[in-house]
């Protein structure tokens, strides 16, 4: 049996709280803790009230101010603050409590509530570009933002298209990915920059665009990004015009923001369905090395595999670190400047290596366990999808290494994998 409390307040139409009624006051307040609690209003069909009032629906007596029930079941643990604040707010009504004993509570473990509107949670004024804007404004742009993608609107603030890194990297020849321009010398930025100044984002952006109305439900945004295969959707009003733009992290903050704590709530025997751990969304086909192999083959790992990453592990696979073409930029940049061919995605691989000679015999000489950054964050195989998000979005990452409890390396999440498991209508279908 769990030990669970029951708040009854007996009330009316009329009563007030916090400037609303007194009913959707209380279901406010009580949905707003995320606890393991439930809440039901009933509108009486008769009643009476202390001043000899009486209510009823009949016509000659004339009176609407009909009685209503609020009703709240939660567990023990939680009714003394719930009560608390329920004994301030209630100023017409009579507050009842009992003790009652539940068999069994059972739930489905949404990460975010499921009529939740793209407005409600979208990012507002966004940044954004027309078709004449040239491409090293784009760029610079991009470079001084955390997105990757920039809606392209017309005269009248329409979205025509989105112009993103891979329009810049494969349509107008940006040598590298953002991320490793901005850790390269001003002067290679410069030069990069220089080259994209002829050309115009409508030249190169990707059209049409995908949008979604901002009174669409967040769920229907996911299952377009995912479907387009797109990590943001720039958000139109009834018009058409641009309102504000839906990324994955504006999704995943919400949740993390009102997601329960489905751990306290398993802690409390109740039954928690639907949601995901890590191991059921961690892909498993991630490329690993040894700490012995040399650079030049991790480098070749990522460029034949169109990576970004690879993971260090021993002999019987425990994760020792993580590199990427970032860590490898910066860490031959200095001494080495021929490493920038090396992340020039036009030049083949072998022809980097002619080219450079020194330094292709430096990269073999140095080995993975050197140049591997070992301060990296990880997470569980059982550890539950929620935390996966939060941890990734305190530290700003976009994949995060699984291990099993014997620090075993078993896998990658994303936030593609992780907004397919969390968000989508299978997962929080309307019922």
């Amino acid at each position: 049996m769990l030990h669970y409390k029951v708040i009854e307040i007996f009330t009316s139409e009329e009563a007030r709280a916090e400037g609303k009624p007194l009913h959707s006051a209380v279901v406010e307040y009580v949905s707003g803790l995320r606890i393991a609690a439930r809440t039901i209003v009933t509108r009486g069909i008769e009643g009476s009230y202390e001043n000899g009032e009486v209510a009823a629906g009949r016509l000659e007596i004339l009176s609407y101010n009909m009685p209503v029930r609020v009703t709240v079941i939660l567990p023990a643990s939680d009714f003394d603050r719930v009560v608390s604040h329920l004994k301030e707010v209630v100023a017409d009504g009579i507050i009842a409590v009992r003790d009652v004993e539940v068999v069994s509570h059972r739930t489905r473990g949404l990460l975010m509530p499921r009529r939740t509107r793209v407005r409600e949670i979208m990012t507002r004024a966004p940044r954004k570009v027309d078709t004449t804007t040239t491409l090293d404004e784009v760029a610079r742009l991009l470079l001084s933002s955390a997105f990757t993608g920039l809606p392209v609107v017309d005269e009248e603030n329409r979205p025509v298209g989105v112009i993103a890194q891979g329009d810049l990297i494969y349509k107008a020849g940006l040598p590298m990915r953002l991320g490793l321009l901005a850790q390269s010398s001003s002067a290679k930025v410069d030069a990069a920059l220089e080259a994209l100044a002829s050309r115009k984002a409508g030249e190169v952006m990707t059209k049409p665009a995908v949008t979604i109305e901002e009174d669409s439900l967040v769920i229907l945004a996911v299952e377009r990004m995912l479907g387009k295969g797109v990590k943001r959707l720039p958000v139109v009003d009834a018009a058409g015009r641009l309102v504000g733009m839906l990324s994955r992290v504006d999704v995943f903050r919400t949740a993390v923001k009102e997601c329960p704590d489905w751990a306290a709530f398993r802690q409390q025997d109740i039954s928690v369905e639907g949601l995901h751990d890590v191991s059921e969304i961690m892909r498993r086909d991630v490329h690993t090395v040894r700490p012995d192999t040399p650079v030049e083959e991790v480098m070749r790992i990522i460029d034949c595999n169109e990576i970004q990453r690879v993971c260090v592990v021993d002999s019987e696979g425990r994760f020792l670190g993580l590199i990427s073409d970032g860590d490898l930029l910066v860490a031959f940049l200095d001494r080495h400047p021929g490493i920038w061919d090396y992340f020039v995605g036009r030049i083949p691989f072998t022809e980097r290596g002619r080219r450079h000679r020194e330094l292709r015999e430096h990269l073999r000489a140095r080995t993975a366990s050197e140049v591997m950054n070992t301060e990296i964050v990880t997470i569980r195989e059982g550890a539950p999808i929620e935390e996966a998000i939060r941890l990734m979005l305190d530290r700003a990452i976009k994949r995060l290494p699984v291990l099993d409890a014997d620090g075993k390396f078993k896998g990658m999440i994303s936030r593609d994998s992780l907004l397919r498991a969390g968000f989508t209508s299978s997962h929080t279908h309307e019922g």
